[in-house]
């Protein structure tokens, strides 16, 4: 283990204006180096910098297209680490302010559904997962991974996905098939792996949510909503909605 390394990623990691791009690509989006330095309140020739000491590190991920140039988190285990952070840091007190913090309805948006990388997080991230849990359609192993049963592929074909939808998330490859992350804003579990992203991957495709351009909230659109609730149950649904 190198110790040196591992303070060289932190360090990169702890700059303010680093913190906030690498949060701003939390949501799988690929951003520009402009979109970047707004999201870190720093001029473009400054957010050059931090991005290239990123790429360097393998943080980030460098994309082009023609004449665009897109920057993405690296792989999934970068996003951990920074879902990780997040959760250490929502456990500090916060510091004195001269006045109360005002939550307002973008904060509120977020706790509902919000992208974590790839996968869906907030109360409907946490209400799919116990949902998949009940219903046996995988299992957790501990903090680092879990994996999907055989009851996966009705569950999932009650979501409109097919069986060959429950092979892929059982399939081979590095990421694991389903693994718990903790939710900072619930402080429970929701699914992440294969698994999560591609039920992530579907809501969006049917339309069932949306990106906002904005923010890592997700909307859940009417036709989701009738979606989601028929097929977690009134009684889940009304976790997610009922706030």
């Amino acid at each position: 283990m190198n110790t040196n390394q591992i303070a060289h990623i932190a360090a990169l990691v702890g700059e303010p204006a680093r913190t906030a791009m690498l949060v701003a690509l939390m949501d799988g989006r690929a951003l520009t180096a402009r979109e970047l330095a707004d999201a870190g309140h720093i001029t473009a020739q400054t957010a050059s910098r931090h991005l290239a000491l990123l790429v360097e590190a393998g943080l980030l991920r460098l994309e082009r297209q023609g004449r665009h140039r897109y920057h993405r988190l690296a792989s999934a285990d970068v996003a951990r680490v920074l879902e990780g952070l997040m959760q250490l840091a929502v456990q500090q007190p916060a510091p004195a302010a001269p006045r109360p913090v005002v939550v307002g309805p973008r904060d509120a948006a977020l706790r509902t559904a919000r992208t974590c990388y790839d996968h869906i997080a907030g109360r409907l991230g946490v209400a799919i997962t116990e949902h998949l849990l009940d219903e046996g359609a995988m299992a957790f192993d501990g903090d680092a991974g879990g994996h999907v049963t055989a009851q996966a592929a009705p569950v999932l074909q009650r979501l409109g996905l097919d069986g060959e939808a429950s092979q892929g998330a059982a399939g081979s490859g590095k990421r694991p098939h389903c693994r718990p992350c903790l939710d900072w804003s619930e402080r429970r579990m929701h699914v992440a792996g294969r698994l999560g992203a591609m039920i992530c991957s579907h809501c969006l495709d049917q339309g069932w949510l949306l990106r906002r351009s904005d923010t890592r909230a997700l909307e859940i659109t009417p036709g989701g909503a009738v979606a989601l609730r028929n097929w977690l149950g009134h009684a889940r649904w009304g976790q997610v909605a009922d706030h």
